[in-house]
This record gives structure tokens, C-alpha cells and sequence, in this order.
């Protein structure tokens, strides 16, 4: 089982991506653990203070670094023993799906959600990864919690009803996503593509590979370097109008060479001549 421990300020803005739909469900199920640590438990003081002004001067308020590592600790003899530490803020590493997989793989992850000016910098000590889910700032670490959370947790075993749903999601091919339809066939002029509705697999598997090429052609096309190209990918992409220049800058196999139809050798019949006189 994976454990998610959030210290936080404000617990209750993740209690219910902890008790609902799909993550609650597999708390019910013991896939997952869900525990969420108030930081204000552990301030010692009568006002339960746990910020206060930053060293130097400047606007808004720090987190004290030994409210931190008292709510640290606290969630450390929870047990079990963690992983990883992480704390969010905009300096760390880009949060991918690579790194959602990676921490899939854990027993126990610590994220500190920080608050106003953030944690106090010296706390950057008791962490062993930072994170961040892109460039630009938010009032607080607990959206991006809700974000991770969300992320890894569909990735471990028994979460979807489907362990193959998030295998052909965005990113976890390399590529973004396939489109998907659904019922009705036929929508203000707008049709399921035939092929979806042909019931041949092969052409369905060629088809949705050759979208998601396309969709990350046209959107995201910084994926496509590493995204494990084959040769009938090369083709597909030169079809939609890629160079052979580009392709080998992406590092792509070549497209399979075009099937030559060779010309049947004469058989002797063939080769005997016809006998056009007159009997």
C-alpha cells in the first residue's frame, strides 16, 4: 500500500480529493493511505502561530522551519518510514508523468504544502526532492498536492477497474493521447470516424497511433525526440508532412521501404514460341 502524508495548514481543502471518487474509493479498498497533518498541531504557542516575519524585511510571512520538522517527525513515527520528502515550491524539478511513475513505485511520500511567503529555507534540509507542476505561483502547495495525488495514485495496481487506462494515456506512450467517441454515432453533423466502428483492431491500433502522432505533431511536438518512434511512425509522420531532415533530428528508424512487386518469371510455356502458320 502507498501512503500519502500532506503537512499542510489547511487540511481540509484536500480532505475531499481524499474521500471522493476514485482515490476514495481505493482508500476504502486499502489501496491507498491518505493522511493529512495539520501544521498548526504542532506550533508551541497559545495562538498556534506558525509563520512570522521574514529576516531582512520584505512583504508577507514565513513558515518556521521547527513547526516543520516537529510535523515532520510526527508523520515519520506514523511510519512507515518515508521515501520521499517532498516539498513543492516553483525552483524544483518539472512533475511529469516519468516522475508520477517513479513515485508510484514508493511505499510512503511526505509532501509539504507550503503557504504566504513559503517555508522558511532552511527546511529545504529535511526534504529529499522538490517539486514544482509548472511555471508560475499559486497561494499554495495543497492544488498541486491534489494534482500529485491524483497523478500517482491511478497509477498503482487495482486503482482503475482498467489497468490498461493509464497505460494509453498522454505521456505514459510518450505522445499525447489518442481521441476517444463515444454514442451517438452522429451529432450536429459531426460522425464517429468509420474506422472506430469497422471492428477491425488492427486498424483501429494503426488508426489511434497515427492521431496521437498527429496530435503531438501539431501540439506538443518537444514529445516526439523521445517518444520511441518506429518505422511505420516515420511513415505516418512524413504523410503529414515532416522532413526526412527532422525525422533524423528526432532520431526516427527509417519508414519501410515500399514492397517492390516483382514481374512473374516466363514459365517454359511461356517462353515457347506460338506457332501462328497454318495448318
Amino acid at each position: 500500500m502507498l501512503t500519502f502524508s500532506f503537512l499542510t495548514l489547511f487540511p481540509e481543502l484536500l480532505t475531499p480529493f481524499a474521500q471522493e471518487a476514485i482515490v476514495g474509493k481505493a482508500r476504502e479498498r486499502g489501496l491507498i493511505d491518505v493522511r493529512l497533518v495539520n501544521l498548526r498541531d504542532y506550533a508551541q504557542n497559545k495562538h498556534l502561530k506558525v509563520d512570522d516575519t521574514p529576516y531582512g524585511g520584505g512583504a508577507g510571512m514565513v513558515i518556521r522551519v521547527d513547526v516543520a520538522a516537529r510535523a515532520l517527525d510526527a508523520a515519520c513515527q506514523a511510519g512507515p518510514r518515508p521515501d520521499e520528502v517532498i516539498l513543492f515550491t516553483p525552483a524544483g524539478e518539472r512533475f511529469t508523468q516519468q516522475v508520477a511513475e517513479e513515485l508510484a513505485n514508493k511505499q510512503h511520500l511526505v509532501f509539504l504544502c507550503g503557504r504566504y511567503e513559503g517555508f522558511d529555507a532552511r527546511v529545504e534540509g529535511l526534504v529529499t526532492r522538490e517539486l514544482s507542476l509548472g511555471d508560475f505561483v499559486m497561494m499554495g502547495g495543497e492544488a498541486a498536492a491534489a494534482c500529485v495525488l491524483e497523478a500517482v495514485a491511478r497509477l498503482r495496481p487495482g486503482v482503475l477497474g482498467d489497468e490498461a487506462s493509464h497505460q494509453q494515456d498522454s505521456f505514459s506512450s510518450g505522445l499525447l493521447d489518442y481521441p476517444e467517441y463515444t454514442r451517438p454515432p452522429e451529432w450536429e453533423g459531426h460522425s464517429v470516424p468509420d474506422v472506430l466502428r469497422g471492428g477491425n483492431h488492427a486498424a483501429v491500433a494503426r488508426w489511434r497511433r497515427d492521431q496521437a502522432l498527429e496530435r503531438t505533431l501539431r501540439r506538443r511536438p518537444d514529445l516526439l525526440p523521445g517518444a520511441g518512434l518506429t518505422p511505420q511512425d516515420s511513415a505516418a509522420l512524413l504523410a503529414l508532412g515532416v522532413t526526412p531532415e527532422q525525422l533524423s533530428i528526432w532520431d526516427a528508424p527509417p519508414p519501410p521501404a515500399p514492397k517492390v512487386r516483382r514481374k512473374k518469371k516466363p514459365s517454359a510455356e511461356d517462353k515457347a514460341p506460338t506457332d501462328t502458320s497454318s495448318e
